[in-house]
């Protein structure tokens, strides 16, 4: 039997030696696709409200945009659940209803990175994202050029290419022109946005002689110094000789790290009753995963869990005090110490607590800086 003792409070950081959280492979489809075919999914963020009065957003992001084989028939909006801390960020995130929704890992992600009015508090906030799902030729161009940067993004069919060209452009027409000299932006130089991965799309032309012309910027996240130095680079590059017209071309910058909101001392001392040792070994360690959605987005976060131990070492009643900026993070820590194990062979514990950091490291950094174009995009 439990005999209620002392709590324990220790800390488990997530640092350098993390080791991010694979994607799940895909599994072979066991059944034909829909007839639908494929369609350009995303989520688009509503009015934001806070102690029932409507609050506007100095930056909103979106989420990601995804491709599903017709129309999903998942729920028409996703209802997130906040607060704004005083630096103007999104904090306890959570979803409203807890239902699984295809499509939507990226949405409260996307949220933690979004900004408000700094100095200004509030809570009881609330958001709806609405699902909009389009075939891929009746895609909108620019979320379909959003699509092709997100870092699990497929191979785009030739219907979204066709969609997202320029109505004058020979660039897709094969044989496609070849680079011969490429030219890539010093990224380092550029600033990065917290949470949220730029991309700049440079759309030009080629003469003759391969030479790009008239660069412009097409569209993109609006990092002015990425925009700068994509134009740099595009002009500086050369290509196979062909003029060619409406060749589209991204560069995109890595999210910067987006540190966890603060710890309250109240939450740093929490105790819980019960007989667990301020110290104790591992028989198991646990296994330490990043939330694979926020590790995308560069998003530090932290939760509080408490949890008994068996005689035999094994975890159970596993409760999350607090976590933040997400409720994510608190389902992550359980399943990182729910792997973990006790030494055997002792009366068992109750009232443990531990604190599990998620802090980004060099092995949890997304993917560098880049080229974000998938051939055949020139």
């Amino acid at each position: 039997m439990f005999q209620p003792l002392r709590p324990t409070a220790l800390t488990i950081a997530l640092l350098a030696t993390l080791t991010p959280l694979s994607p799940t492979p895909p599994v072979a489809a066991t059944v034909p696709p829909p007839p639908g075919g494929r369609w350009l999914i995303g989520w688009t963020p509503g009015e934001v409200r806070c102690e029932g009065a409507a609050v506007t957003a100095q930056a909103i992001r979106r989420p990601w945009n995804y491709l599903g084989w017709g129309p999903t028939n998942t729920r028409s909006g996703l209802t997130l659940r906040f607060a704004i801390d005083s630096e103007g960020r999104a904090i306890s995130i959570t979803r409203q209803d807890t239902t699984y929704a295809a499509f939507s890992d990226d949405v409260a992600p996307a949220l933690a990175a979004s900004r408000f009015a700094a100095g200004a508090p509030h809570q009881d906030c609330t958001v709806t994202y609405a699902i909009r799902e389009s075939a891929l030729t009746e895609a909108d161009p620019v979320e379909l050029m959003s699509y092709t940067m997100h870092p699990l993004s497929g191979v785009l069919p030739r219907a979204g290419w066709d969609r997202l060209r320029p109505a004058e452009s020979n660039c897709l027409d094969t044989p496609y022109p070849q680079p011969l000299i490429r030219h890539f932006p010093d990224f380092k130089a550029i600033a990065a946005t917290p949470g949220v991965q730029d991309w700049s799309m440079v759309r030009y032309d080629l003469d003759r002689h391969g030479k790009p012309t008239g660069a412009a910027i097409l569209t993109g996240t609006g990092n002015a110094a990425l925009d700068q130095a994509s134009l740099s680079a595009v002009r500086a590059s050369r290509f196979t000789k062909g003029a060619r017209t409406g060749c589209l071309y991204p560069y995109h910058r890595a999210p910067g790290k987006l540190p966890a909101p603060a710890m309250p001392e109240m939450i740093r001392d929490t105790k819980v009753e019960g007989n667990c040792p301020d110290h104790h070994p591992w028989a198991t360690t646990p296994q330490l995963r990043f939330p694979e959605a926020y590790r995308r987005r560069s998003i530090e976060g932290w939760a509080v869990v408490s949890y008994d131990v068996a005689p035999w070492g094994e975890l159970g009643n596993l409760k999350v005090i607090a976590a933040q900026p997400s409720s994510d993070f608190g389902q992550q820590a359980i399943s990182v110490l729910r792997s973990a194990r006790f030494p055997a062979g002792g009366q068992g514990y109750t009232g443990c607590v531990d604190r599990v950091r998620f802090n980004m490291g060099p092995a949890t950094m997304p993917h560098g800086d880049g080229d974000g174009a998938p051939p055949p995009i020139y």
